[in-house]
């Protein structure tokens, strides 16, 4: 007879396990061992954090802004690391943004009353400020040399302005100041990207975009407050345009330019006689 004997060291499907030999036998051939399989406890089960990657997936946007944000405050060095690192924000993106501080100030706005009484105002103040903040954050990104594509420029300027167009008319003067400051900064945007756009590829960004017809509206929205820019579309305009079509149908390129520039400007017409009955 054999002694109760054990195994240590050995492995059942890849985990630590002692055999137990309880019983030998004889079957009239060989000798039938009959054991039994005690397996070893794991150790017990405990709580432990997250790993960081899924962490970040249960954050949503706004909780990992301020995270981000947090962690810059902290260490000023990681700023320009994650500015070098993120993508460049495109218009689209930049406008979803826009319209979430649009939708803010237009929930600000108190129920009934005059929208543009010095009481609406006080009550959207600061959901207008921010409005108003984020655009003069936005506009310089999108200005050269820091933007090369004049398309990406001119496409957000006129998102921008419209952004500007929808504010409201307080009826206080200096609370209107928001929006006129507003107006002189986005013309002076206009202006410069007009300029750069016309040194690049012979101004075909100028004549083929459509972005005159765009201003003149903008202005004739804004009562003129864009006159600026469009007097510096009109100055490139005419000189890239005029010439060619003087020649062509024999007219003069100061006439020609003084046409556009009257027709840019809204005033194309106005000092020229009324006529009077049938025609």
């Amino acid at each position: 007879m054999f002694d109760r004997k054990s195994l240590p060291g050995a492995r059942v499907l890849g985990k630590p396990c002692v055999f137990n030999f309880a019983r030998v036998g004889w079957n009239g051939k060989s000798c039938v061992f009959t054991t039994r399989i005690t397996k070893r406890p794991r150790p017990g089960t405990s709580g432990r954090p997250l790993v960081l990657s899924r962490l970040l997936e249960t954050l949503d946007a706004d909780s990992l802004r301020n995270i981000l944000r947090t962690v810059c405050q902290r260490h000023p060095g990681l700023g320009a690391e994650i500015e070098q690192t993120a993508p460049r924000p495109s218009v689209s993106s930049t406008l979803t943004v826009l319209k979430t501080y649009e939708s803010a100030l237009e929930a600000a706005f108190p129920f009934g009353g005059n929208p543009t009484s010095d009481y609406a105002y006080n009550r959207v103040k600061p959901a207008l400020t921010n409005l108003l903040d984020a655009l003069a954050d936005f506009t310089p990104h999108f200005l050269p040399p820091h933007e090369p594509q004049a398309s990406q420029s001119f496409s957000y300027l006129d998102i921008a302005t419209e952004f500007i167009h929808r504010l409201p008319d307080w009826s206080t003067f200096q609370h209107r100041l928001h929006k006129q400051n507003a107006y002189e900064e986005l013309s002076k945007a206009w202006t410069l990207v007009i300029q750069e756009a016309a040194k690049r590829a012979g101004g075909i960004h100028i004549q083929y975009g459509g972005w005159d017809q765009k201003l003149t509206k903008h202005n004739q929205q804004s009562e003129g407050k864009l006159q600026e820019a469009v007097d510096e579309m009109c100055k490139h305009l005419g000189w890239m345009g005029v010439q060619q079509q003087s020649q062509q149908y024999g007219a003069r390129p100061d006439d020609l330019g003084s046409v556009r520039h009257e027709l840019l400007s809204g005033t194309y017409g106005a000092n020229l006689p009324v006529r009077v009955g049938p025609w």
